[in-house]
């Protein structure tokens, strides 16, 4: 690990004076400025002031395999000496491109055997959606262009992934949004449910309040339902038992497309290649992958979809130009990456050490929860959160002046962890490589930031 360099104050102003950040909220911006980051190797990133910290965020849910493979180093500058670049259009490919695709429809579930490539996962989900359109209007039913989405979804931040998305934090009244397209549906937020009630029937719940959408909508005006199998970014939010497979059977039975946002669960995360079918028992008809896809090294989306839809759109037309594509498309050395990638998990059995070590991060994580002010631990194994209340009776939240997820993510920083604060939140989604004594490092910093932050909330008469 090399020592600090001394450009660190350039380095912040530059970012400062030029850099407009995704999510830039700009009075925080301009008092507190970026950490900037120079390495990274293992689990672990260090800033341009030469401070460490095991990096409990993964990126942005990302960097699966860890930083700083040699073999990921080697095998991109392999493939940019080879072929830097190849056009994918209409009838060209190239070697990774197309060993990829092969690769992805074997690992994908059921007959889902075909894939879109795309640079990231906003754009592979305008994928997915394009993709339903068209398969609705190559199948004789044009009108089928509704969306169904959910609130607190994170898909993606392009003009149709924010508009797919419906978090508070996301919509903006500066911006808007496309109107008309897509009709949110509540949220599978178990431990906000209502008083009283069981998971169980917030389970009904949420299935009838699905039922009574298609029902005034119209299922024949319905294309798709978009969901991720663990909301992310919306709260790291795990399906109440039983919803994804009853919300599968009613949009099967009405002709609609089950799109699985697994940008986030795939590759690794929970453990499995694609979370839907061997986490959640689930086939949907789409699925769209990014970040782990390889590990954040490269850019690279894919929108992979089922032989069923394939039939319908390879169908002889005349007039059946499938209009829809990117420059960077199956990008050679993108995809190399993937490649890699996908070798390093299968040969260090990192789904193997998911189950087993984020079991165990779990469990550890959920010790927090005897913490006064933690309200809810959860998630699934390297995707998890800690929620935080006033009352952990009547689940009222701390007041939001208190800025309570920032103040122990930045307690967090000052004990060499990053943790991603979020609301009301604090998320965790770091390396899968991670040991069980690096999980143990994370769970008790983040439970004395805790109790250091509880102690001054009561001095400062929040609780």
């Amino acid at each position: 690990m090399s020592s600090a360099t001394s450009d660190a104050p350039s380095l912040w102003a530059k970012d400062r004076e030029h850099f407009l950040h995704p999510w830039t909220h700009f009075d925080s911006f301009k008092n507190e400025g970026s950490l900037v980051i120079q390495e990274a190797h293992g689990a672990y990133v260090t800033d341009a002031a030469g401070r460490r910290y095991l990096d409990g965020i993964g990126g942005l849910w990302c960097v699966n395999i860890g930083y700083g493979r040699e073999e990921m180093a080697r095998a991109i500058g392999a493939q940019v000496m080879r072929l830097s670049y190849s056009n994918t259009f209409v009838d060209c490919t190239n070697e990774p491109a197309a060993e990829l695709a092969a690769q992805l429809a074997a690992l994908a579930p059921g007959s889902i055997n075909h894939v879109a490539y795309s640079l990231s996962g906003s754009c592979a989900n305008d994928t997915a959606i394009r993709l339903a359109h068209y398969y609705h209007s190559r199948r004789g039913e044009p009108e089928r262009r509704l969306v169904l989405s959910r609130y607190n979804s994170y898909h993606g931040s392009t003009y149709l992934g924010m508009t797919l998305t419906h978090r508070p934090g996301d919509r903006s009244p500066h911006f808007r949004y496309i109107e008309g397209l897509v009709h949110h549906l509540s949220a599978p937020y178990a431990y906000r449910r209502p008083a009283g009630m069981s998971e169980e029937a917030f389970t009904d719940m949420l299935v009838a309040e699905l039922g009574e959408a298609i029902e005034t909508l119209g299922a024949r005006h319905i294309a798709a339902f978009i969901a991720e199998p663990i909301q992310g970014a919306g709260g790291v939010v795990p399906p109440p038992v039983g919803y994804l497979g009853r919300v599968r059977e009613l949009l099967a039975r009405h002709g609609i497309l089950y799109i699985s946002d697994e940008v986030v669960t795939g590759f690794g995360r929970v453990g499995h290649w694609f979370a839907s079918r061997d986490e959640f028992g689930i086939q949907p008809d789409i699925i769209v992958a990014a970040k782990g896809l390889t590990s954040g090294y490269l850019p690279l989306g894919a929108t992979l979809y089922s032989d069923e839809i394939h039939e319908v759109i390879s169908a002889s037309d005349p007039q059946a130009w499938f209009t829809h594509g990117f420059t960077y498309s199956g990008h050679p050395v993108c995809c190399a990456a993937a490649l890699e990638n996908i070798d390093i998990i299968r040969r260090e059995r990192l789904l193997e050490h998911v189950r087993t070590v984020g079991d165990y991060f779990e469990r550890r994580l959920r010790e927090l929860g005897s913490l006064p002010i933690v309200g809810d631990v959860r998630g699934r194994r390297f995707m998890m959160c800690v929620e935080y209340v006033a009352d952990k009776a009547t689940r009222a939240p701390i007041a939001e002046a208190a800025d309570i997820s920032r103040r122990i993510a930045r307690r967090c920083e000052s004990k060499g962890l990053l943790v991603r604060p979020l609301g009301h939140l604090d998320i965790m989604s770091p390396p899968l490589i991670l040991t069980r004594a690096q999980c143990d490092t994370l769970v008790d910093t983040l439970g004395a930031a805790i109790e250091e932050e509880t102690a001054a909330l009561r001095r400062e008469g929040y609780l």
